[in-house]
């Protein structure tokens, strides 16, 4: 490649472009921008109607707009001098060398960098390549690797169509459709070589050849590679597998893991990128550890046994779930369709091949698990939790017969959120001010966070409320949309408007729907329910979003359950549902709630980062004491929480009746006796100091520990460079602090 395709990309859109607005095409093109405090006029001040239609969409939005709007802004002094500081400090970020890496690690250079693999990555609603947590969390790692300097490359697939859109029918039912993504249209640009045609790589997939070709991203300092086998040149059906995200049969998911990692390895080499460590984020990725073995043989000449401590010293794996589902084997038929011809270019056996995967050796009919290969390969492995870590090593303990459980290796790094992301813009003024204008880059100190309680309560409870009032527009318009494509009675369209009340306690519910998740246990006791929601002098309201896999038929019963529930006549205008969640949406609902629900059956929430972010704009948590919450969660010496609320008894059932009753009691008690009585007791302004000290408990207990730069932090001194781990926690100090 002669020059960088991004760079191509950016100047092509900026020669459409007035002359003192060219800076915006740099900006458009790095997403950077997004968690900028400006973002959110930047772009939409442009046409605010087509913002909204384009889905956020940097480039569209440029491409779209008309020259003379683009000549009335380029004569507008105050738009001007925002491009401008708004370019210096893009230009200050993309050239800093003196970052937090290049002082604790600088042998992690440039010219080997950490790739890191996912099968998904939530960067931005604007980028719909995710379904849901493990793409958000993969997004963060970026941003926050980016801000302090570690020198990364993403690789995933780029998804002709992602996830599936969802909307659901007067019955409540949810339906599954799906829309072309522009990508010609989007912040992405295709890699092409010196001749000027799309860089390529070639796979083996079910006896044919499938080029693939590669797409960039900049996220900030990071550039992430997304594969795409949509091509006129290949078999219609191998233009397909990378279609959608998690749909298709099994065929599909193991032809897409097979274009995940060993497309992904064969596209950093092509583009001539040499990696230090292969960080592989979920077992989706696992079959890149044969291709690093494969290229390594080839090289070498040795056999696959001789080089496989290389491959091993050079690969780490992050597992995110402890549901057994959520670990995807293929049956050795399966296997022998797609690699027969790979083993031999391993120097293997079939038997031998097949047993990487294995968990029980010697078994013909033992299926070929990803994290099974993954655990094999890798030299490090870790949960995301403290408590998953402990399930993860109870759950994989036969893979490792003779060490005890305590001291199978999986360790953990308890996931974090990007602050500036889902930091509420209102809300980071505030922090500016209190906390200090670089507050964004001491995300870890505790003794910054303490001044949280230095801001007047009245100022923070305002700017929350201002944060509540445009959740509920939003989930207005939202439900008001949804109503006229379902053609709802005109009364209840036009009753959207008057839908959530700014000044009744509002609880948020946001997540995949499944049934481990218990989106529907606030409903156990219908009666129970309508009482505490229809309550006359002290209501409570509350928000849903989420989407159920379309192969969930029980997840989209709980969605249609809550659907009925929403048209009781008690509390018509107390519970909403927001249709097609994405990270728009998402970024509404943390910033906006006061209380965060979250109820899992233990131990199968591996983390969670939802209510991660809620603590950053001064929500408070009322969950499970489950993944990340088991460690975020402080009580008092009377056993009630200081900074959230814990359902139910830290105890862990097979019996899910039990679980589910227990849970249901505690949470509507919990709601009755505590968090509906602190949220009105308030002073005549309308001000509730003990709820705004327990928002405040929650801001500064919880956002120094569970943050992506603390989680960048852990990863880089105990996974991708541990000869630093001794040294590491004074720098960090000096440093990050």
């Amino acid at each position: 490649m002669t020059n960088s395709s991004a760079v191509t990309a950016a100047f092509r859109l900026s020669e459409k472009l007035p002359f003192p607005l060219k800076r915006l095409a740099d900006l458009a093109y790095n997403y950077w921008w997004c968690w900028t405090s400006d973002r959110i006029a930047l772009f939409q001040t442009i046409d605010p109607q087509e913002w909204e239609r384009c889905g956020h969409n940097p480039v569209a939005i440029l491409e779209a707009a008309s020259y003379e709007r683009l000549t009335q802004l380029a004569e507008d002094p105050f738009y001007l001098k925002q491009i401008s500081a708004l370019a210096r400090e893009f230009d200050t970020y993309i050239a800093q060398q003196d970052t937090w890496v290049s002082r604790v690690a600088p042998q992690v250079s440039q010219d080997r960098p950490i790739a890191y693999f996912c099968a998904e990555f939530g960067i931005h609603e604007s980028l719909p390549v995710y379904s849901g947590g493990l793409g958000i969390l993969a997004g963060d790692h970026l941003k926050s690797s980016s801000d302090l300097g570690v020198p990364m490359v993403g690789v995933g697939l780029l998804y002709r169509q992602g996830y599936f859109r969802q909307r659901l029918n007067r019955n409540g039912w949810q339906e599954d459709y799906y829309l072309d993504n522009p990508f010609h249209r989007m912040p992405i640009e295709l890699i092409k070589n010196e001749q000027g045609q799309p860089l390529t790589i070639q796979l083996d997939i079910r006896q044919r050849q499938v080029k693939v070709q590669i797409w960039r991203v900049q996220v900030g300092r990071v550039s992430l590679y997304l594969l795409d086998s949509d091509r006129e040149d290949n078999d219609p059906i191998d233009r397909w597998l990378t279609g959608h995200l998690y749909g298709g049969n099994l065929e599909t998911r193991i032809a897409q893991e097979v274009v995940l990692g060993i497309g992904g390895v064969r596209a950093l080499d092509a583009l001539g990128i040499q990696p230090s460590v292969y960080h592989l984020n979920e077992g989706h990725a696992a079959f890149c550890t044969l291709e690093i073995a494969r290229l390594e043989i080839e090289r070498t000449g040795k056999s696959f046994y001789d080089i496989e401590a290389k491959v091993r010293n050079s690969c780490v794996f992050t597992t995110h779930t402890p549901v057994p589902a959520g670990h995807d084997v293929f049956s050795p038929d399966l296997i022998d369709s797609y690699f027969a011809q790979y083993w031999p270019q391993l120097r293997l056996s079939r038997e031998q091949f097949l047993a990487l995967g294995a968990r029980r050796l010697g078994d013909p009919w033992e299926p070929f698990g990803m994290t099974v290969l993954a655990l094999r390969m890798c030299r490090a492995c870790n949960g995301v939790s403290e408590l998953h870590g402990q399930v993860s090593r109870k759950m994989w303990t036969v893979l490792f017969p003779q060490r005890s459980e305590d001291k199978v290796p999986i360790g953990y790094i308890t996931n974090g959120v990007h602050a500036p992301t889902w930091t509420a813009p209102l809300l980071a003024d505030l922090y500016n001010q209190y906390l200090g204008g670089d507050w964004k880059n001491h995300a870890v100190d505790p003794k910054m966070w303490a001044k949280v309680d230095e801001i007047p309560d009245e100022e923070l409870w305002s700017r929350h409320l201002i944060l509540k009032e445009r959740l509920i527009a939003y989930t207005r318009y939202k439900v008001k949309k949804a109503r006229e494509q379902r053609g709802e009675d005109y009364k209840l369209i036009q009753a959207s408007d008057s839908l959530l009340d700014s000044n009744v306690l509002t609880i948020g519910f946001a997540r995949r729907f499944s049934p481990y998740k218990r989106g529907d246990l606030i409903l156990r006791d219908a009666q129970r329910a309508l009482k505490i929601f229809g309550d006359a002098k002290r209501p409570v309201q509350i928000i849903f979003a989420g989407k159920a896999h379309p192969a969930d038929e029980e997840g989209k019963r709980i969605i249609q359950r809550l659907m009925e529930w929403c048209q009781n006549s008690g509390i018509l205008n107390r519970v909403a549902f927001i249709e097609d969640y994405d990270i728009y949406t998402g970024q509404k609902l943390v910033q906006g709630v006061d209380v965060w629900l979250n109820n899992p059956r233990r131990p199968l929430e591996a983390s969670g980062t939802s209510g991660q972010k809620v603590c950053f704009n001064g929500g408070i948590n009322c969950s499970v004491l489950d993944g990340w919450w088991c460690e975020g969660y402080q009580a008092g010496s009377d056993g009630k929480g200081i900074n959230g609320w814990a359902i139910g008894e830290d105890a862990h059932t097979s019996d899910q009746e039990l679980q589910d009753r227990i849970d249901s009691q505690s949470l509507y008690q919990l709601l009755e006796e505590e968090i509906v009585p602190l949220y009105y007791d308030q002073d005549a302004q309308g001000i509730p100091h003990r709820w705004v000290q327990m928002m405040k408990a929650s801001i500064k207990t919880n956002a120094p520990l569970f943050n992506t730069d603390r989680m960048i932090a852990d990863y880089v001194s105990q996974v991708y460079v541990p000869e630093i781990a001794t040294r590491v926690e004074p720098i960090l100090a000096k440093v990050l602090l």
